[in-house]
């Protein structure tokens, strides 16, 4: 049902930078480029979403959206915990550290990021 997903950057260089490493850690690869924006996802299977950065076409400053948030199912808490640390160390910032959360069911972990944009990621693995 879903084609891609986009999120907006202010900095293409840093959102480049910050997605390649947490998609390369998830064996997702750069499928895309131009000035203004990237895909990622996997080259042979066109089937797969793939997820987008880059510029606004308005080229206007844009405001992230309270609630707005893309969710990447991994294999294992020990990729969530990596991919964690891997978007602190590249300037995204925490909003919620891994972690099991029963309250949305038994063996859900989690763990939520912003990019250095803003933008809103969640890794979780799914009992």
């Amino acid at each position: 049902m879903i084609a891609y997903t986009m999120v907006g950057t202010q900095n293409l260089e840093l959102a480049l930078k910050f997605y390649s490493a947490i998609f390369a850690e998830m064996e997702m690869e750069l499928c895309w480029r131009d000035d203004s924006s990237a895909s990622f996802g996997k080259k042979d299977n066109p089937d797969l979403p793939r997820f987008f950065v880059g510029y606004p076409f308005d080229k206007k400053a844009y405001s992230v959206g309270n609630g707005v948030m893309t969710a990447f199912e991994i294999s294992n808490p020990t990729v969530v915990d990596k991919l964690y640390r891997i978007a602190m160390e590249l300037g995204g910032s925490c909003e919620g550290k891994p972690g099991y959360r029963p309250e949305y069911d038994e063996g859900f972990y989690a763990a939520y990021i912003r990019d250095p944009d803003g933008n809103k990621l969640a890794f979780v693995v799914h009992p």
